[in-house]
């Protein structure tokens, strides 16, 4: 099978995928938030509320797209498109299993944080275009945020890239593997720098307690407050896919994705990826919002240091523990 062929079959598939776990991540998500919040959640349509999530599609395709008079026509019709385009094409490098793979690229791991870094720019455009003082607020608040975040960022994820020798994703897996990976990073580094991958993950996903671009309890809903019907939902299918996607990068390079006891394979990523995504939804209906000045602080005065730090250690004992 030519390399072609193979791309088109491996990225029909993993699209498909990653679009149903994201709609039963929707019901998901409300009944978890319910039984959080001593409620029942969607129990109405379909059984346990299963469909819940083809109603929700249903109701947003008949809702009237309205368009604002003197906004950007074309900007506007085409950032949530693009949002959602990102997020899903982040997971074209992701190893799920040694087989399951859509382009094992040399330069994975800096494919992932730069397509990861550009998705936020469908949303200032959304923001500017919709000729909104709360959609252009948002739209500055998430480039803010986004920039800001992006460093810790890439600084936990140079944690594994320096400790295995390559930026290829499946290279670092295949190298957990080998080293037996819950121990392969020193406690002093894999562990910090999982836990900055995912704070900035969670950050660069506008997830709570990071979603400022939002924060719809002052400025409405932000980027989308202008949208309607499915352009609206396009950002949030972003946004799940993004964090489902994140979820499997860390799973990736931090917790030996395929690879596990008796029998590695597509499982165990397939296991790792859904606990780290639930384990999102449980801080997300934990904590409340920061505010913009505590959401720069945490990053600038904490964040930065720890990952520049985290850099310097797994350099160091590359260089002198071998």
């Amino acid at each position: 099978m030519n390399e072609f062929a193979h791309g088109t079959i491996y990225g029909a598939v993993i699209v498909t995928v990653l679009m149903s776990v994201t709609a039963m991540a929707l019901w998901f998500e409300r009944k978890f938030a319910g039984r959080m919040q001593s409620r029942v959640g969607p129990n109405i349509v379909g059984p346990f509320g299963l469909l819940q999530p083809v109603a929700d599609v249903l109701k947003l395709l008949q809702k009237e797209d309205i368009i604002p008079e003197r906004a950007d026509r074309a900007l506007f019709n085409l950032a949530p498109l693009l949002a959602a385009i990102g997020a899903i094409g982040a997971a074209a490098v992701v190893p799920f299993s040694a087989d399951v793979i859509g382009a094992d690229l040399d330069v994975g791991v800096l494919y992932l944080l730069a397509i990861g870094a550009i998705t936020v720019l469908p949303v200032f455009a959304a923001g500017w275009a919709s000729n909104n003082k709360f959609a252009l607020l948002g739209g500055m608040r998430a480039i803010a945020q986004s920039v800001s975040y992006e460093v810790p960022l890439v600084l936990a994820a140079m944690v594994p890239v320096i400790l295995s020798g390559s930026m290829r994703v499946s290279a670092v897996v295949a190298y957990q593997a080998e080293h037996q990976w819950l121990v392969i990073w020193p406690f002093f580094l894999g562990i910090p720098a999982f836990v900055l991958f995912m704070l900035a993950m969670l950050a660069e996903s506008n997830r709570i307690p990071f979603d400022i671009p939002e924060a719809e309890s002052e400025l409405v809903a932000g980027v989308t407050t202008e949208y309607t019907g499915m352009k609206f939902a396009l950002f949030y299918v972003a946004e799940y896919v993004h964090t489902l996607v994140a979820s499997a990068v860390a799973s990736a390079l931090f917790l030996g994705g395929w690879d596990g006891p008796f029998s590695p394979g597509l499982h165990w990523m397939v296991g790792k990826t859904l606990l780290l995504f639930a384990g999102i939804y449980w801080v997300r209906w934990s904590l409340l919002r920061f505010r913009s000045d505590q959401l720069m602080r945490l990053c600038w005065r904490y964040l930065v240091p720890a990952g520049v730090l985290l850099v310097g250690a797994a350099g160091a004992w590359v260089n002198f523990a071998g």
